[in-house]
């Protein structure tokens, strides 16, 4: 009868150390069932799997291997297998699985304890982990450098509670001051396509709409209403009208001289150059106005832009806008519309942005973002990000900080 043991070897990480297990193991004609490893501070951790033939002593196969390890000055353990208990395993392989990741500026035990916590009580398990960011600097190790901190668990099982489980991520998340995300593991994943971005307080730092106001000496009216909009206070259409009404008698130049000083979001460059190398589509689906749309997205190189037309007679804005108004509703048919244009299903499309009038569109998309949102709008998202730039979207698309340099070499 064959026998199935897990080979575990720890120690200093050493050149042709794979090469040579196997080696000996193909020697003795092993079948490999199972195999991973990971190397912390060169440091290896090692596993593997194997079913030994019936024909061969076992202990034969396990002495050579111990031989291997004693010199290379690495401990092992050899862990017998019960076929029962591989059946069993096997059987486990169609359970769900599950992508949780947790974005902060330095991440801490305490993190990773109360996200590991929430893990075990909806009874799943955490199967991998891994850090998608870079390797950290000691403190003062490099100036003016805004540190980044992500980690990535593969976790398998159905949640009790996924609901509950959501909510105890974001109430953790904002109590510490980190970012979490958890994703179904699946082939839609692995597979998104288009992203359809917010403009303001998105994209750019500023609503443009304010920043047009104080032009116009109507700032603290402007922006008063803005907020209630974005908290949802208000209804988005009746607010824009009332504050696009106030820019009237604006002159139209200052359009260009409001562009020229618009405040890139953290991180927006090089995440909407990432997109494109991977063949991405960007489209910008905006409450703003197109005029600054149109200057991003020559800027950015982003796809489409679909935004509001500030009517503009005799050098002078009027206060109204020409055409429907791009609102929440709006914004989610865009992104529909933008998803059969490219023949693609919902599931591959993102959505970012910030403010009510986006949820919608978040909702719609397979990964909705909100992006150093609203408190209202981080409570209705499947997803959100507050701690960290524009390209910490790629953390949750699992590029790592590896794949980012490379790409942008």
């Amino acid at each position: 009868m064959a026998e199935i043991y897990l080979i575990n070897i720890l120690g200093a990480d050493r050149e042709g150390l794979t090469a040579d297990l196997m080696r000996i193991l193909a020697a003795f004609d092993v079948q490999v069932l199972d195999i991973g490893q990971a190397v912390i501070h060169d440091q290896l951790t090692f596993g593997i799997l194997i079913e030994i033939p019936a024909r061969l002593d076992s202990s034969h196969v396990l002495k050579d291997v111990l031989f291997l390890c004693h010199e290379r000055e690495l401990k092992v353990r050899f862990t017998p297998v019960s076929e029962r208990s591989y059946q069993e395993w096997v059987a486990e392989q169609g359970r769900s699985r599950f992508i949780v990741t947790l974005l902060a500026r330095k991440i801490t035990a305490r993190h990773m304890h109360a996200v590991a916590e929430i893990i075990r009580g909806q009874g799943l398990n955490i199967e991998d982990i891994k850090r998608l960011s870079g390797r950290v600097p000691l403190e003062g190790g490099q100036q003016g450098h805004r540190s980044t901190s992500c980690i990535e668990l593969t976790v398998r099982g159905e949640p009790k509670d996924l609901l509950l489980m959501r909510t105890r991520f974001l109430e953790m998340a904002s109590e510490l001051g980190f970012d979490i995300a958890f994703q179904r593991d699946d082939a839609w994943r692995r597979n998104r396509r288009l992203v359809c971005f917010d403009m303001d307080s998105t994209l750019i730092e500023t609503e443009v709409i304010d920043e047009l106001a104080r032009c116009a000496g109507v700032g603290e009216q402007v922006a008063a209403i803005t907020e209630q909009a974005m908290n949802g206070l208000l209804d988005f259409r009746q607010s824009f009208e009332r504050r696009v009404a106030l820019l009237a008698g604006l002159d139209a130049r200052v359009l260009a001289q409001v562009a020229s000083r618009l405040p890139l979001t953290e991180g927006a460059e090089p995440l909407m150059r990432i997109l494109r190398k991977l063949g991405f589509k960007t489209a910008i689906l905006s409450g703003g106005f197109d005029y600054f749309g149109a200057f991003l997205q020559k800027r950015l190189g982003i796809d489409y832009v679909y935004a509001n037309q500030l009517e503009i007679i005799d050098g002078k804005v009027t206060g109204r806008v020409v055409g429907d108004v791009v609102d929440g509703a709006r914004k989610a048919q865009l992104l529909r519309t933008l998803a059969e244009q490219q023949g693609l299903a919902l599931e591959q499309v993102i959505a970012v942005g910030d403010g009510a009038n986006d949820l919608p569109m978040l909702a719609l998309a397979g990964l909705g973002i909100a992006f150093h949102a609203k408190p209202l709008v981080r409570a209705n998202a499947q997803q959100a990000i507050s701690t960290l730039g524009l390209d910490s979207v790629l953390y949750l698309l699992g590029v790592s900080d590896r794949d980012h340099d490379e790409l942008l070499a």
